[in-house]
C-alpha cells in the first residue's frame, strides 16, 4: 500500500471515530427530546402554591413544550442558572418582605434571562418596565437616571404591581398572566369567555405561554442535573463584596468620581447600570446609593 493511501486510511478511521464520539453525544442529550415526557415530566407542579392542573391535556402539553424547549437551550439556560446565583439572593428578600410568593423570581428569569435586557417595544431592565409604568411605580426615569435598571427598586415596584393585580383577580397565577398582558386585557379576556382560571383562558400566544414558561425553568432550575445541567459551585456567578455611598449632589464626571473610589468608570457603571450618562445630574440634592465594589476588579 503506498504511502498516501495509509494517510487517507489513517484520516478515515480518525474522521469516523470523532462522528461517532459526537453522534453518541447528540444522542444522550437527545434523550430529553424524545423520552422527555416520561422520563423529566413532573408528577405535579404549581405556581405560588396554585396546582397546575396535568389531568388537562392541553395544560400538560404546553407544559411539556416548554420544558423541552428551554431544556434543549444548553447556552441560554446554563447562564440563566449561572446568573441566578447572583441575582436571587437581592430578589428573594425583598419578594418575602413584600409578601409576594418566592416563585416570583422566576418571572423575572423569563422577562430578561436576568440581564438588564431592553425590548424592541422600550421596556428595560431586569423586570422589564415600560417607562410610564416604571414612573407610576415611583422610579425616576431620566436621561442620566433610570431605576428601571435599579434591581432592588425594580424588584419592589414589580412586587407593588404584582400585589395590585392579585387584589384584582384574586391568584397569583392570573396575577402573573397579567403581568405579561396587562390586567385591563386579561380582565376582558375573562369576561368575554366567562371563566376566572389562567388554564381555562384561551389568550394570545404569549400570554399563553407565558406561566408555562415560568413553570418550566422553575422546574429545571430546582433540579439542574435531572435535566443535564450539572454546574459546580465555583461555576456560579458571585455577588462581589462591596460599601455604598450616599451622594445628594450632581457629580459632573463619573469617571473621575470613580477613580476617586480605587475603580474605574467601567466598575462603577456594571454596579450602578441605573446610572445612564456620564455624569449624575442631581439639582433637586436627591439621596442616591452608589454601590463600590470592594474586590474583584
Amino acid at each position: 500500500m503506498k504511502k498516501h493511501t495509509y494517510i487517507a486510511w489513517f484520516a478515515f478511521v480518525i474522521v469516523s471515530s470523532l462522528f461517532l464520539l459526537y453522534a453518541t453525544s447528540v444522542e444522550n442529550k437527545n434523550k430529553i427530546t424524545r423520552e422527555g415526557t416520561p422520563q423529566f415530566f413532573p408528577a405535579k407542579i404549581d405556581f405560588a402554591g396554585e396546582e397546575t392542573p396535568l389531568n388537562i391535556t392541553d395544560v400538560r402539553e404546553r407544559l411539556d413544550r416548554e420544558l423541552l424547549v428551554n431544556a434543549n437551550l444548553d447556552a441560554t439556560t446554563l447562564l440563566i442558572i449561572k446568573r441566578a446565583n447572583r441575582v436571587f439572593p437581592i430578589i428573594e428578600p425583598i419578594l418575602q418582605r413584600k409578601g409576594v410568593p418566592d416563585d416570583f423570581k422566576f418571572l423575572a428569569v423569563i422577562e430578561s434571562g436576568l440581564v438588564h435586557a431592553v425590548s424592541a417595544a422600550g421596556a428595560r431592565g431586569i423586570w422589564q418596565f415600560m417607562p410610564q409604568t416604571a414612573r407610576e411605580k415611583g422610579m425616576e426615569v431620566t436621561e442620566s437616571v433610570d431605576e428601571r435598571y435599579h434591581l432592588e427598586k425594580a424588584t419592589e415596584a414589580a412586587c407593588d404591581y404584582l400585589l395590585q393585580a392579585k387584589a384584582k383577580f384574586g391568584s397569583w397565577t392570573l396575577a402573573a398572566a397579567a403581568y405579561n398582558g396587562g390586567m385591563s386585557g386579561v380582565s376582558k379576556q375573562i369576561e368575554n369567555q366567562q371563566v376566572s382560571n389562567y388554564y381555562d383562558l384561551l389568550l394570545n400566544d404569549e400570554t399563553s405561554r407565558y406561566v408555562f414558561r415560568i413553570l418550566a425553568l422553575k422546574e429545571i432550575m430546582q433540579n439542574p442535573v435531572k435535566f443535564g445541567f450539572e454546574i459546580s459551585p465555583d461555576e456560579l456567578y458571585q455577588n462581589l463584596p462591596s460599601k455604598k455611598i450616599v451622594v445628594d449632589s450632581s457629580i459632573s464626571n463619573l469617571a473621575q468620581f470613580a477613580k476617586s473610589q480605587g475603580i474605574n468608570y467601567k466598575i462603577l457603571k456594571l454596579h450602578n447600570p441605573w446610572l445612564r450618562d456620564t455624569k449624575l445630574t442631581n439639582p433637586g440634592k436627591k439621596k442616591y446609593e452608589i454601590e463600590i465594589p470592594l474586590e474583584g476588579y
